[in-house]
């Protein structure tokens, strides 16, 4: 005879899976919206094994394991793929996964950070630009974007395509520029034709930019016309 089975209480609620939880407050959708900064140890951990067991959720079984481990993410890093496989929800791909995390934490700690390039002339522009632009058969027009102090936070191209000349939308150039704080911006293009003399289109644009730039106070540095041997800075002419 099977024993009576005890009915379920009412008030007791199901364990939500992450998938069911609010989207502000999911792992992977916070990290997006706020940065990776915003979230917990445990919530950095979760978005790493995914998931979690039929008791905890990812989040939660990341703060079992860091509780066992005093909430130190050394002792984490200390851990055995057995001693992790241990938790419930935890196999060895999920643990591999976690121990490759921690081994990056560390090793980063253990690196230099990467000085930043400074560019803070026509020449420096020139001979950043000019090992990628030197073969080039059709136009392309690049912008620097750089922090107070010069140092160069990234480049992007913002066009290409034609022989003689390319559309540039001044638009994209702030956009880029508010996107990773840029105080401080370099134009450059190439000429194909290797004739380095500004066109009155290049002339527009430099102005174009410049006002826009002045706008959003955001100081331009300078526009570049690249090519192979020499260079034309409206800066240095006198025309910024």
């Amino acid at each position: 005879m099977k024993a009576e089975e005890k009915p379920q209480d009412p008030t007791l609620s199901p364990k939500l899976n992450i998938n069911q939880w609010a989207e502000e407050d999911r792992p992977r959708e916070k990290l997006m919206r706020l940065g990776a900064e915003a979230l917990s140890n445990a919530e950095l951990l979760a978005i790493l094994i995914g998931s979690g067991s039929t008791k905890e959720s990812a989040v939660d079984l990341m703060k079992h394991i860091l509780k066992d481990c005093k909430n130190n993410l050394n002792t984490l890093g200390k851990m055995s793929i057995a001693d992790l496989c241990q938790y419930n929800g935890i196999g060895e791909a999920k643990a591999i996964t976690v121990l490759a995390a921690c081994e990056l934490g560390k090793r980063r700690q253990l690196e230099k950070a990467q000085e930043r390039q400074r560019i803070d002339s026509a020449q420096a522009v020139y001979d950043l630009m000019h090992p990628l632009m030197q073969d080039l058969s059709t136009e392309e027009a690049w912008v620097l974007l750089l922090n107070q102090n010069y140092k160069l936070i990234k480049t992007v191209r913002i066009s290409h395509g034609g022989i003689s000349e390319t559309a540039v939308d001044v638009r994209i150039i702030i956009k880029e520029a508010l996107m990773v704080n840029a105080t401080v911006v370099a134009l450059c293009h190439n000429h194909p034709s290797n004739n380095n003399k500004p066109s009155r289109e290049d002339n527009t644009l430099t102005e174009r930019v410049k006002k826009a730039c002045d706008v959003m106070r955001i100081y331009l540095l300078d526009h570049v016309i690249i090519t192979d041997g020499a260079y034309y800075s409206f800066r240095e002419q006198g025309k910024l």
